[in-house]
């Protein structure tokens, strides 16, 4: 019997965006899927199928998808368990294959938030309708999200996610919505849910009493022990609503090198040599800086100062740090121009333009080719209202179709 896994589904470019004060260009988000790709995360809930300056965005995500370059990952799509959300998803982003569909079930939301609108018996109506609507509309897969799982009454959570698999549901999404829940408790629900509907188990925790990345853990290992797979939700640096969700990096490393976790089996498509990159991408696009104490990535996180400490960390590495900061992508030098620097901006000319793209070795073909990207490049400044990273600036040379559908929007 293949024993079952753990999966990071990383929900930056969803729970990441809410997150109040800070916010990503399209561009930005488009970045980090194709980091999150590179990475082997399984699914990427990419953004909202029913939010209309998303629209492009989510189909020029998606044309990746289809040519290959945002490969093997998961685009999924973030909408309200109701007909009429998917209905609209569907109409606005026809490509679309995977889906996870929220209502809260708890008795605070149903009857504090809902005031009414909606009673326990109509929200599983209400759900089980739009299930069977996504899969006859054509999603491929189905995650139903329980909002406030973890105050939720577990008889009603129960019935909740088994109505849920009758309607054609693949995932049931336990939501620990206000970070309420602790390792002890989250374990135990878990067990319990996954026992009586027998349906992988998605965990997607907050981190307002900063116990995110442990509930996340006992959650996995909760469904694991009962046989079915999980799925962790994360974001990369731990953004997120509030004081964040699951950090990505934590997770894993978490996953890989916690004591008692040896038995788990975390995908193995998962590769963290481009999580350096990714987190400091991720920081500069966000505009939020990498706490100095991020475990993996944080400036101090291989750091050593006091005499004994050192000492020990020199004779022997695993004196004093648990894993490799070569596994996570650092230790190469890294260059800062302090002379002359020419940059591509929303004011550039042709030459100033042609010395930055010679630098990262790109050639166009002709100058007509090189106005167009130019042009793109003016674009994306606007667009981004930053500085480009050069990765940025090579997807814009390589993919300047679909660059200028992700700059675009149609009020």
């Amino acid at each position: 019997m293949t024993k079952p896994k753990i999966y990071i589904i990383d929900v930056t470019n969803r729970d990441g965006v809410q997150t109040s004060r800070i916010c990503l260009s399209k561009l930005e988000k488009t970045m980090l899927n194709l980091y999150l790709n590179e990475i082997g995360v399984f699914q990427s809930e990419f953004g909202f199928p029913v939010t209309r300056h998303e629209t492009n965005y989510l189909k020029a995500n998606l044309e990746l998808a289809k040519i290959g370059v945002l490969s093997p990952i998961r685009l999924g799509g973030w909408i309200r368990a109701i007909k009429e959300d998917v209905r609209t998803t569907f109409k606005l982003v026809p490509q679309i294959k995977h889906l996870n569909l929220s209502i809260s079930t708890s008795d605070q939301m149903i009857l504090h938030k809902f005031k009414g609108k909606l009673s326990h018996a109509a929200v599983i109506k209400e759900m089980a309708e739009a299930v069977k609507e996504a899969a006859k509309l054509g999603a491929a897969s189905i995650g139903v999200n329980a909002e406030d799982a973890s105050r939720t009454k577990m008889d009603y959570l129960i019935e909740f996610s088994l109505a849920a698999k009758v309607a054609g549901a693949q995932r049931i999404r336990y939501c620990d919505t206000l970070g309420y829940d602790t390792p002890f408790t989250i374990y135990e629900r878990i067990k319990l849910l996954a026992e009586a509907v027998e349906l992988p188990i998605e965990i997607h925790c907050h981190n307002d009493l900063g116990l995110v990345v442990a509930n996340s853990l006992a959650g996995a290992k909760a469904a694991n022990d009962c046989g079915v797979d999980a799925y962790i939700n994360t974001c990369v640096n731990g953004m997120g609503e509030r004081a964040g969700n699951a950090d990505l990096v934590s997770v894993i490393l978490a996953i890989r090198y916690g004591n008692g976790m040896q038995d788990y089996h975390l995908d193995e498509k998962i590769n963290l040599k481009m999580v350096w990159k990714l987190c400091k991408y991720a920081s500069y696009a966000f505009g939020v800086p990498i706490p100095i104490n991020q475990p993996g990535v944080g400036a101090n996180a291989f750091a050593h100062e006091s005499g004994i400490h050192a000492d020990g960390a020199l004779k022997d590495r695993r004196n004093y740090e648990l894993y490799d900061f070569e596994e996570l992508g650092r230790g190469e030098p890294e260059i800062i121009e302090t002379g002359r620097k020419i940059t591509a901006g929303e004011y550039s000319g042709i030459k100033g333009f042609r010395n930055v793209y010679e630098k990262l070795e790109v050639e166009f073909k002709d100058d007509a080719e090189a106005t167009e990207v130019l042009e793109l490049v003016r674009y994306a400044n606007v667009h981004n209202q930053k500085p480009l990273v050069d990765d940025e600036l090579k997807f814009i040379a390589k993919y300047p179709d679909i660059a200028r559908k992700i700059f675009s929007m149609n009020p």
